[in-house]
């Protein structure tokens, strides 16, 4: 109490909020920096209502709720919405939504007559919800940052996809991209680990989410191979890029995924494969169906902690991106 006679303010510091869809990251996160989680509850109701409560006082508090917009996706992104909604409306300072993996990214554009440029319209949305800030990783097109008026702190999972390779020790290691699209991507990561980049002829023909890999651009023969990429889906990409790149004479192929999506069918596809290991990370948490033996799941919680404790102490976040 002070000489007035009136209570000092508590100290405000950060709090971690856990979505129902990154509760285990969530958790991980608030380990790394020391924190409890916040306690909340969601509801679904009978008819599929949500219904979101913050069980504590968050006045004055910059909070970041933690919720991949992953399968169920229209679900999760709605409970998004409301957590931001509850959170302003009980008086938090700011509200930060952390989203490891954003899915509608892969809506980013018209490149069709009479179709939604869906990442535009969630991003509308969470700002008329009352986001302040957004931090996510590894958006499918980096432009959707430009979607957003309020800030937005975009991490890559190289560092710790390559602090975990460099451990491996993997001999004669090749770096492989199963389009031109994730060539640039591809490029860090062979930079970042001393190895020559090659690049897949890959062709889409429809949204059936089935591709084909038909050629390789570089030399694969003797080479261990480190496929790279945002997300896998249906694994269809990387498993016809490993089958091309055995062809050409590689060694072992490995495949290093930010987000593991891996929806019905994928699992079966990928143990029958070429790749010898799948390292994905921590970004989603519901698969549709039990993982393939050869998948290794790595933390991105310790990179999300770093984030969010240089945005809650408004020091620079830009050491945290690759070159």
């Amino acid at each position: 109490m002070s000489e007035t006679g009136i209570h000092a303010p508590e100290p405000r510091g950060p709090k971690i909020l856990a979505g129902s869809a990154s509760r285990r990251l969530a958790a991980a996160i608030a380990k790394a920096l020391g924190l409890p989680l916040a306690a909340s509850e969601v509801v679904i109701f009978s008819e599929g209502n949500t219904f979101v409560r913050v069980l504590e006082n968050v006045r004055g508090h910059d909070v970041f709720v933690i919720q991949g917009i992953a399968n169920p996706v229209n679900d999760n992104f709605v409970e998004l919405l409301f957590w931001i909604d509850a959170l302003k409306r009980a008086s938090a300072a700011e509200v930060t939504a952390v989203i490891p993996f954003f899915s509608y990214a892969k809506g980013d554009k018209k490149d069709e007559p009479r179709v939604s440029i869906r990442a535009r319209v969630c991003a509308d949305a969470l700002e008329a919800a009352g986001v302040d800030r957004v931090l996510t990783m590894d958006l499918h097109s980096a432009q959707i940052q430009g979607f957003f008026r309020r800030p937005v702190d975009h991490l890559y999972a190289l560092p710790v996809i390559c602090d975990f390779v460099r451990k491996r020790n993997i001999p004669d290691l090749t770096v492989a991209s199963a389009d031109v699209g994730f060539g640039k991507q591809a490029a860090k990561y062979a930079d970042a680990l001393g190895a020559p980049v090659i690049i897949g002829n890959k062709e889409r023909t429809d949204h059936s989410e089935n591709a084909r890999v038909w050629s390789v651009i570089g030399e694969a023969k003797g080479r261990n191979i480190l496929i790279v990429d945002d997300i896998v889906f249906t694994g269809g990409s990387i498993v016809s890029l490993a089958g091309a790149l055995k062809e050409a004479g590689a060694r072992d192929i490995y495949a290093a995924i930010t987000h593991g999506v891996l929806t019905k069918g994928a699992a079966g596809k990928l143990a029958q494969s070429p790749i010898k290991e799948l390292i994905v990370t921590d970004t989603v948490e519901r698969p549709f169906e039990p993982p393939p033996a050869n998948l290794r799941v790595i933390s991105v919680a310790p990179l999300f902690a770093q984030a969010i404790r240089s945005i809650y102490e408004r020091t620079s976040i830009s050491r945290l991106f690759p070159a």
